[in-house]
């Protein structure tokens, strides 16, 4: 294998679920990063079984780049795999395995090239940032900037490396994740005046979301997002015991993808009013203590596009970079928690969304090998005249 190769093949055998710790992960290549002169710091979760590592190389000041990645993976439950999720396999030109794509991929270019670089030449700061929990709700990556700020660091571009086929991305949606709490009433089905149906108040709710999801769909515009809307979900619903008792209890999870330009806070405050003025006060009529709450599980901030293009100016002429593509896109990524800091921030990595969180995921090898040229390219611009 080559080098690429064998440090992505590594990086795979740590099973990093979002569910699990990811310490041992983060040890190693910790190690590798301070091996090679780099400065660490960490910021952990609160039960500490999970960190970030920001590394640092070059001069202690301001300016340079960010290089950010995540270190955790979707699970693999239920899927149909050919292979051992976590073993590598590399078959016809293809790497396969859980994170190959999303986004270990390109933590080991990063590996790849650092270790070949002469980073005593860097005349600008480089970082490498990489985060936990990115896929449950992006939790560590505002831990991991606030703390590096604090300690100096103010890099004028962030490079995020989450799969574009290496074409840069100027935007995404924000993300918006809500468990709904409905306290109802226990009652005989056939005395409904004695007791509170939570599923009834969470079929309106649902309704309700449906309803705001079609207005949003009805008003897209053409932006370049596919699809062009906000896009309203409700994922889980679970309640009741028997089909001749009234629930007491039911909770769902819903989920809001808002375009860049709109108010991220327009559909969480409708609903919140929905359920105030319409839902509970008929939940509450034969069921005086009956409640509604929703609470928050995830706010992930969009990337909005720079009127001066300032990080896609500096990274379209880097060699490894592909041209073409609209530079927007649906899924979210830690870019709009970089920009949120004052960090001119763009996205753009090996390998295709097509392949995240799917059976046999995989990446092409050429696809690596383009992301090592473009981080050459950065490590070679970072070592010309300070900015």
């Amino acid at each position: 294998m080559s080098a690429v190769a064998d440090h992505l093949s590594s990086l795979i055998a740590f099973p990093t679920v979002s569910r699990d710790s990811n310490l041992a992960l983060i040890d190693w290549i910790e190690a590798r990063l301070a091996g090679l002169g780099a400065r660490c710091r960490r910021t952990c979760s609160d039960d500490r079984r999970k960190a970030n590592l920001w590394a640092s190389f070059g001069p202690q000041a301001r300016g340079g780049v960010v290089l950010s990645g995540h270190t955790d993976v979707v699970p693999v439950d239920g899927q149909d795999w050919a292979t051992d999720p976590f073993d590598l396999v590399e078959r016809d030109g293809r790497l396969y395995g859980r994170g190959t794509a999303d986004m270990k991929g390109f933590s080991a270019a990063i590996l790849a090239v650092l270790e070949q670089a002469d980073l005593a030449t860097l005349r600008q700061p480089l970082h490498v940032a990489l985060s936990y929990d990115e896929e449950v709700g992006c939790l560590g990556v505002d831990r991991m900037i606030d703390d590096a700020v604090a300690a100096g660091a103010r890099p004028d571009y962030a490079v995020i490396g989450e799969p574009t086929t290496m074409r840069v991305i100027r935007a995404h949606k924000s993300i918006n994740v809500f468990r709904t709490r409905i306290t109802g009433k226990a009652a005989h089905s056939s005395q409904p005046h004695r007791g509170a149906g939570a599923i009834f108040a969470a079929g309106r709710l649902i309704e309700q979301l449906y309803r705001i999801g079609e207005e949003k769909r009805a008003a897209a515009g053409d932006n370049g997002f596919d699809p062009p809307w906000t896009t309203v979900q409700v994922g889980v619903i679970r309640g009741g015991n028997a089909v001749n008792i009234l629930p007491a209890d039911c909770q769902f999870l819903w989920e809001y993808r808002a375009l860049p330009d709109e108010d991220a806070d327009e559909i969480i405050e409708r609903v919140q009013g929905f359920a105030r003025d319409k839902v509970l006060p008929s939940l509450r009529e034969f069921a005086p203590d009956a409640d509604i709450a929703i609470d928050t599980l995830a706010r992930v901030p969009p990337l909005v596009p720079d009127p001066d293009q300032r990080g896609e100016k500096w990274i379209a002429d880097l060699p490894g970079v592909r041209a073409g593509g609209s530079g927007e896109v649906a899924f979210a990524t830690e870019a709009g928690s970089f920009q949120r800091a004052g960090i001119a921030s763009v996205v753009c990595g090996p390998g295709s969304i097509d392949q995240a969180h799917q059976p046999d995921e995989f990446i092409e090898l050429s696809e690596l090998e383009r992301c090592q040229d473009m981080l050459s390219g950065i490590v070679e611009r970072l070592s010309r005249s300070a900015a």
